[in-house]
């Protein structure tokens, strides 16, 4: 799949880093703080909304404005990346993600803590795609595969962290300051990986070749919109119960997205620079391996939203331990993501289609074993492992292989690419699974919200299913 060559991290002054491990090491701190973001609001909003006497609209715009800025500006953030440099992207994301998280923190009410949630999620959006640039850029062989190994894990413990990290600083209520930790912890955290990162990154080498791609101003506003018009309803539709404009916004992003396609389609016949080079998307696998990444993400969103609903709102958990709840999936998912190099070369071909049906079977686990409206028993860690293991198992080599034939001066273009259909997997995981699961709770109590979640289990295993369908892994060449 990939060169068993390396070659050594470069110093922010050109020579050899011995320090790859710490390069590293930022760079995922940074992820795992902006995928801690995703979910850590979602356990504060109650008391958001009693503190700040929010309105549910707005409530859903402070947990949601985060999301949608994050989403719509992944792939000009990778763009960004490429024309300026990574090591400044990647920096100057980071102070504004600070910046935002401490205003979001001192935030005196809901119309400054949504604008400071966008500004948030455009500063995440900006530091992001360069963590998978600078992986690609330094990294070679055997290094780039754990490192990535290492990445893939840092998606799943962040998303379960999230929620218990939310729950453990809403309950302690530190100096009577109710739900403003959740945004405050970032900024020691912001400021230490700034000092580190500016050490520890190696400085900006433009070539010509990425001078001469200039910006693709109307690529980046019809790909901006049609990814607008896609989030906005996913992310607040299901609240509203689907209103007409969410359906005219769907359908005006497939409309936005088929002109895209044109557009980027005939600048590139004139020999322009689309947002995305085409030779991206002709690479080996790279098709299979999006739909991959889209399915085992999907997968995974909605089972973490539905579980927490499931747990918080039918058993009556708290929001610590509803999150301690996933803890063997986080775990499990991180352990498999960080070995399965290490399995017999044999096994590798059947990973990815192994996975998702370890997946299905794990949410049939999970779903038979709360079934009967109860708590599920020691059985249900075993099946929440196999989850976890299933849908690390689909994910981490799909992405491996995705980036496997991707040149360095490509970097930027497969990083945007790869960062945009993760995080919209999540959304539609959200909204998909969520909407099947609200509606089928047709009422309140422990074994109606049980029935759902039976439902969307089972739906959860079909599209695990679907994906496990698309067939084996193939080793690049």
């Amino acid at each position: 799949m990939t060169s068993t060559t390396t070659r050594p991290v470069l110093s922010k002054d050109g020579g050899t880093d011995n320090r790859p491990g710490l390069l590293l090491g930022v760079v995922l701190a940074a992820q795992f703080m902006a995928l801690l973001d995703v979910f850590i609001v979602n356990v504060a909003a109650p008391t958001i909304r009693a503190e700040l006497s929010a309105s549910g609209a707005a409530l859903q715009l402070v947990v949601a404005g985060y999301t949608i800025a994050y989403a719509v500006l992944l792939i000009t953030g990778a763009r960004l990346g490429a024309l300026v440099g990574h090591r400044r992207m990647y920096l100057g994301g980071l102070a504004l993600f600070t910046a935002a998280s401490l205003a979001c923190g001192l935030a005196a009410g809901t119309g400054q803590l949504i604008a400071f949630r966008l500004a948030q999620g455009a500063g995440a959006a900006l530091m992001i795609p360069q963590v998978l640039s600078l992986i690609q850029r330094e990294f070679a062989g055997e290094r780039r595969v754990k490192a990535l190994s290492a990445y893939s894990a840092v998606l799943a413990t962040g998303a379960a962290a999230g929620q218990v990290v939310g729950g453990i600083l809403v309950s302690a209520d530190l100096f009577g300051t109710g739900w403003r930790p959740v945004f405050l912890v970032n900024v020691p955290i912001g400021i230490a990986l700034l000092v580190l990162g500016a050490r520890v990154l190696p400085r900006d080498a433009r070539t010509g070749a990425t001078r001469a791609r200039a910006l693709d101003l109307p690529g980046l506003v019809l790909l901006a919109g049609a990814v607008s018009l896609l989030t906005v309803p996913l992310v607040l539709g299901q609240e509203q119960d689907w209103p007409l404009w969410s359906w005219l916004s769907l359908g005006g992003s497939l409309v936005l997205l088929a002109l895209f396609g044109a557009y980027e389609s005939r600048l590139a016949r004139r020999g322009g620079a689309p947002l995305i080079a085409p030779r991206v998307l002709r690479l080996p696998g790279m098709g299979r391996a999006v739909l991959w990444i889209a399915v085992s993400m999907g997968v995974n969103a909605g089972f973490l939203f539905t579980l927490t609903l499931h747990l918080q709102g039918g058993l009556g958990h708290s929001a610590l331990r509803a999150g301690l709840t996933f803890g063997p999936a986080a775990v499990v998912f991180g352990t498999v993501g960080l070995t399965w190099r290490r399995w017999p070369a044999r096994l590798h071909r059947a990973l990815i289609p192994g996975g998702f049906l370890l997946a299905a079977a794990g949410a049939l686990g999970v779903g038979g074993l709360l079934a009967d409206g109860g708590a599920g028993g020691w059985g249900l860690y075993p099946a929440l492992g196999a989850l976890g293991a299933g849908i690390s198992l689909a994910f981490s080599p799909a992405l491996t292989g995705a980036l496997a034939t991707v040149r360095p001066e490509d970097a930027a273009d497969a990083s945007g690419l790869l960062a945009t259909v993760t995080q919209l997997g999540q959304l539609i995981g959200v909204a998909a699974f969520g909407t099947l699961f609200l509606a089928a709770a047709d009422g309140s109590g422990a074994q109606n919200s049980a029935d759902a979640l039976w439902a969307t289990m089972i739906a959860l295993a079909v599209a695990a299913l679907a994906g496990a369908a698309a067939g084996p892994w193939r080793r690049a060449r």
